[in-house]
Formats: structure tokens, C-alpha cells, sequence
């Protein structure tokens, strides 16, 4: 007989413009019979309340107003009808130009402290990038329809790139183009004109400062200049624009190599709307939202791709997030005593190739692999996951168990633990493997038959059964 309950997830979203609540109930059913092992997995989800989409109050242009979007969040809770102590999970997410103010840190603290046991999370460009990626629909339909996708995620401060195919991730980039880089009084008086902005406007041939009036003609300009530079990003238009791109180009992201065959474009972000949906009002927003949106409404990235209109814009990067898929690990294990529970792990996931690269006793590529995604979070303790090999030989699992230890001592600080999730039936023995190396001071924790991705957030509770199995919790960002 299956076990169902419900579980509340919130979902809070910090971006460069705007700042939204999202609640969801996500049905969980234990599919296991009473004498088996639990199979526990999300069968439904709803989202039961939207927030309006706030913007996202500052102090200054270098610091967000914590107090202010602490009252946003309590005051979302009231009106949604849930007390803190009601969410069983969620995630708090920092994006954009928001993620580089002085105090974003303690933003994430307070919210976090506010809201629960959540995944909290400061994203840097390329983390980003996929997330929205998957939250607007591209990476799902990159499977679906076996193509190459880009998703645009356009918002205030920034457009995060990614191109996807048949559900892999070829390539992340950002570039500081977004509606709110140049913003305007109601009287029509320019009161912002970003860096980057003013690299445009002297691309276009025209000049923008604060001050002036808004002129409709220069600021057209503007926004056709940053459609232009879009435009050849995904290789398409003028291609004498490197200098340019290399100038907007959003600090800490990837490069962007130029794509080849891009089947389909996903627009989202809060800009996406503009271009889906034009506004009647060109200064609707107080900035060149909607120019912007007309622009790229008018470029090559609307003629030359197959367009896609997702099901989430606006709330692409957060629409109830956090949420839990329990499992049981097999009982192929190995673990250290005492060091049970451990909460909120992020997980970094190996392909094929650099999985091999491992069994062969290579450690740069991991480690190069390994460094890039810390670069994007401040986290020192991760979870290393690849898929495994099928029955590998006694000298593969002696060299990859070597790599491996190798690799931790390069890119974790010392007395931090050894964590690995393997898909197939090796954790034990690799495991032991690793424990054996000379010299180790490291705790090891390596567990079987658990499928996890890269931006996800994992549990592992005590041992159960006498210590044969763990259960474990994958928290994953659940999207519309």
C-alpha cells in the first residue's frame, strides 16, 4: 500500500530588478510495499500561491535593503496564509547584478534564517544560466525534440546565456545587457546609465548621460545596439563586434564560443515578457525595458531561429524550488562513523569524458572542472558525482581511487570529507580504495545507485537497516 503526503516548498527569488515569493505542494508517494525498501519521489506538484514581482529594494547601488526584503518575504507568508514554521523546504536564490552587492551574504543569512532549512544560494553567471536554462523549458525541449536550444534569460542587469543539446550543456556566458540599464524619472529625466550602457551608446553613435531627457530616437539606438550584440553571440548579424562583447562581458562568467546550428531560442527573464508581449507604454518600467524587448522583437534572433515561448519568463529562475526526492542508497557502501547528518551538500557531477579522464589517473581536467564551479558559490565542502563504470578492472579502480584522493587534496581544505555519489553498484569498493591511500586524513563517504545533477543540494541522513543503507534527500530547483 503507497504512503502519500504533501509537503509545502517556497521558493524566494533575489534578482538585479525584481524580488518574488513563490509557494508549491508537491506530492510525495512511497512507492515501495511494506516489506521492501522505501521509493520515495515527487508524483505532483502546484503551485498554490504566486507573490506579486516586487522590485528589489536597495540601500544604495551597492547594497540591497535586507530589512526591506526581509518585510517582503513576512509579508508574503501573511498574505499566502503560511507561518515560517509551516515550509517543510525551499531555496533562496541571489542572482545578477543583486549577487555582486556588498551584502548579498548577509541577505541570503537573513532570509534563510527567516524561511527554514532551505538551499540557499548566491548563483554565479554560468550557475545562472542553467538555471533559467532549465527553468524556461530549454533544456527539457533540447531532450524532447533532440536539438541544439539557447535560452536568453534577460532580466535587469544582465542576459545569461545557454545553449543545450538533447539535453547537455555545450556552453554558458552572460553579458551586461538588461532593462535596467539605463532608468529614468516620471518626469523623463535619466537618473542611470550603466557602464555597459554607455559602451552601447558609443557603439550606436550617440550620447546618453544622467541628466538628460529621454530621447526615444538615441535610446532605440541604444537597444539596437545591444539586440546587434546578442545578435552575434549566438553568430548571427554583424561580426565585427568582439571588441564590444569583450567589454559587456558580465564579470565571472565563461566564454561563449559562437554556436553552430542553433535549432531554437528561449527567451525569459522579466524583459522576455516585453518581447513575447509588447507594452503599449515605452516607459512603462521607468527604464529601456521595453525598447530593449521591441529591439530584439525586430532582430535576427526573431527571423533566423525557430522562436519558443516558454511557459515561465519572469519566473523562470524560481517557481517552487527546494523541493525533496528521497531515496535509499544501495548497499554497496562505504562511510566513516560520525559524520552523519550532513545537510545541504552541493553536488558537482562528472561526465563521461572527464570521468574517464579520472580512471585513467588524470587529474588536471577534473580539477580545472572542479575549481570553475566553486568559482560560482563560496562552498568548501561538495559532493563528487559520476555515473560509474560497468564491472571495471581491478587497476581502473586502483588508478580512479588515487585520482580521486589527489583532486580532494587540490580543491578542498584540509580535514574536509572525501563525499562520492556513484550511479552504479562500485561505491564500496572505490570507497575502500580511497581509504586505503597512504596518509589520508580525510573522512570518506561513498554511496551507490543514486542519480543526482549538477546544482543540486543533497542530504545524507544516518545509516539504517544495521548500517546497510542511508537514506538519502536530493533537493532539486522544481520549475513551472
Amino acid at each position: 500500500m503507497a504512503d502519500k503526503t504533501a509537503i509545502l516548498s517556497v521558493g524566494i527569488d533575489v534578482g538585479t530588478s525584481t524580488t518574488q515569493v513563490v509557494f508549491s505542494k508537491l506530492q510525495m508517494d512511497n512507492a515501495g510495499g511494506y516489506f521492501s525498501v522505501p521509493r520515495v519521489a515527487i508524483v505532483d506538484k502546484e503551485v498554490v500561491y504566486k507573490s506579486e514581482v516586487y522590485m528589489t529594494p536597495l540601500k544604495t547601488d551597492v547594497l540591497i535593503d535586507t530589512e526591506a526584503l526581509r518585510d517582503i518575504v513576512a509579508a508574503e507568508f501573511r498574505k499566502a496564509g503560511y507561518r515560517p514554521e509551516d515550509t517543510d523546504s525551499g531555496a533562496v536564490i541571489i542572482t545578477g547584478e543583486s549577487a555582486r552587492k556588498e551584502n548579498s551574504d548577509a541577505v541570503l543569512k537573513s532570509l534563510s534564517d527567516f524561511a527554514g532549512d532551505f538551499v540557499v544560494s548566491a548563483a554565479g553567471p554560468d550557475m545562472e544560466s542553467l538555471i533559467a536554462g532549465k527553468g524556461s523549458g530549454a533544456w527539457q525541449y533540447s531532450m524532447d525534440h533532440h536539438c541544439r536550444v539557447a535560452n536568453l534569460d534577460i532580466g535587469g542587469g544582465t542576459t545569461n546565456v545557454v545553449l543545450f543539446e538533447d539535453g547537455e550543456t555545450l556552453a554558458r556566458g552572460c553579458l551586461d545587457i538588461g532593462g535596467r540599464l539605463i532608468c529614468m524619472n516620471p518626469q523623463g529625466i535619466i537618473t542611470k546609465v550603466s557602464p555597459a550602457a554607455a559602451v552601447m551608446a558609443q557603439a550606436a553613435g550617440v550620447s546618453v548621460s544622467v541628466g538628460d531627457r529621454c530621447d526615444e530616437l538615441k535610446l532605440t539606438a541604444v537597444t539596437r545596439q545591444m539586440a546587434a550584440a546578442l545578435n552575434a553571440y549566438l553568430g548571427v548579424g554583424t561580426k565585427d563586434i568582439d571588441a564590444i562583447l569583450r567589454q559587456i562581458k558580465t564579470p565571472g562568467s565563461s566564454d561563449f564560443p559562437v554556436p553552430e546550428k542553433v535549432q531554437a531560442v528561449f527567451f525569459s527573464g522579466g524583459v522576455a515578457d516585453l518581447i513575447y508581449h509588447e507594452s503599449a507604454d515605452t516607459w512603462a518600467y521607468g527604464d529601456i525595458g521595453v525598447l530593449l524587448g521591441r529591439a530584439i522583437r525586430e532582430s535576427r534572433l526573431f527571423t533566423d531561429f525557430q522562436k519558443m515561448e516558454p511557459g515561465e519568463t519572469i519566473r523562470a529562475t524560481v517557481v517552487g524550488a527546494g523541493t525533496y526526492t528521497t531515496t535509499i542508497s544501495g548497499s554497496t557502501i562505504t562511510y566513516s562513523d560520525d559524520i552523519f547528518p550532513l545537510k545541504n551538500i552541493p553536488v558537482i557531477k562528472l561526465d563521461e569524458e572527464l570521468q574517464e579522464a579520472c580512471f585513467a589517473g588524470e587529474t588536471e581536467p577534473v580539477i580545472r572542472r572542479i575549481q570553475w564551479v566553486l568559482g560560482q558559490n563560496d562552498a568548501e565542502r561538495f559532493i563528487l558525482a559520476m555515473p560509474g563504470k560497468r564491472d571495471p578492472g581491478y587497476t581502473e579502480m586502483k588508478r580512479a581511487a588515487a585520482a580521486i584522493r589527489q583532486i580532494m587534496d587540490r580543491v578542498q581544505p584540509p580535514g574536509e570529507p572525501i563525499l562520492l555519489v556513484i550511479e552504479s553498484d562500485i561505491a564500496k569498493a572505490m570507497g575502500q580504495m580511497i581509504r586505503q591511500q597512504p596518509d589520508l586524513k580525510r573522512q570518506v563517504v561513498a554511496i551507490d545507485s543514486i542519480h543526482v545533477e549538477d546544482g543540486e543540494y543533497v542530504d545524507m541522513g544516518k545509516p539504517m537497516m544495521n548500517g546497510m543503507v542511508i537514506p538519502v534527500v536530493v533537493k532539486t530547483l522544481i520549475f513551472g
